[in-house]
């Protein structure tokens, strides 16, 4: 979920990001949101958030920001103030499940990643998941999803001792040939403490594949409404 809104694709074929920031990524004005850089160092989270994660692309605006700062508007609404949320980039896009698998680079260095923002003085609340689409393009990996989805899971409450750890996933859309099928692993998953929220309908950019920023601040504005009201069990009142 390293995040695409706001990607244009100019004429000559290179791609740039628009810039635009949604007004619901920024925090309440007491508040602030944080991010574990590449070096292992706490700064103010801006967009687009994986900058110097998900190298070799052009990132932009994804769900992540927004929903720190959403879940900050509403624990002050509802009185349960909170002023900082830190937030441990992680994300690469076009990743297969296998990809993040016990033991691959992308899987240490998340567990590298976490471990060090909790040895900073981090306490650890949820898991954000979003990903899927590169399971979805053939059936041999579509019919695997759920099982390494669900090892997946299991294997980064182990390693971070964290039993009981909160986990947030989106499903998937687009156009995919096996879409369902991947997003009936998602809905199939057997590992408790697993919140669901949807994506599909949601717009894409032209490509087709990647979520607009208006898409992206939906998904980001759903995951904390979930974190809110289903994790934290604060309700909608």
């Amino acid at each position: 979920m390293s995040g695409r809104g706001g990607i244009v694709t100019l004429e000559n074929e290179t791609r740039t990001w628009d810039h635009a920031v949604p007004e619901e990524a920024d925090p309440p004005a007491d508040c602030s949101i944080l991010r574990l850089s590449a070096e292992l160092h706490w700064e103010i989270a801006k967009e687009p958030l994986h900058h110097d994660i998900d190298l070799g692309k052009v990132c932009g605006v994804g769900p992540g920001l927004v929903f720190a700062a959403s879940v900050l508007r509403s624990l002050k609404e509802k009185g349960k103030k909170t002023n900082t949320i830190g937030l441990v980039p992680c994300a690469i896009g076009g990743t297969s499940i296998v990809e993040w698998e016990k033991g691959t680079k992308l899987y240490d260095q998340m567990i590298n990643r976490t471990e060090a923002a909790l040895q900073h003085g981090g306490t650890l609340k949820a898991l954000l998941w979003y990903q899927g689409e590169s399971d979805a393009v053939t059936k041999e990996l579509a019919d695997a999803y759920q099982t390494r989805l669900e090892k997946f899971f299991t294997d980064v409450r182990c390693d971070l001792k964290a039993e009981n750890l909160p986990i947030l996933q989106v499903k998937i859309t687009g156009s995919w040939s096996f879409l369902e099928e991947v997003r009936n692993a998602q809905s199939s998953v057997r590992v408790p403490g697993v919140y669901t929220i949807d994506a599909l309908g949601l717009a894409l950019n032209p490509d087709n594949i990647h979520l607009t920023t208006l898409s992206e601040t939906k998904v980001g504005t759903d995951l904390a409404e979930k974190y809110v009201n289903d994790i934290l069990g604060l309700g909608r009142s």
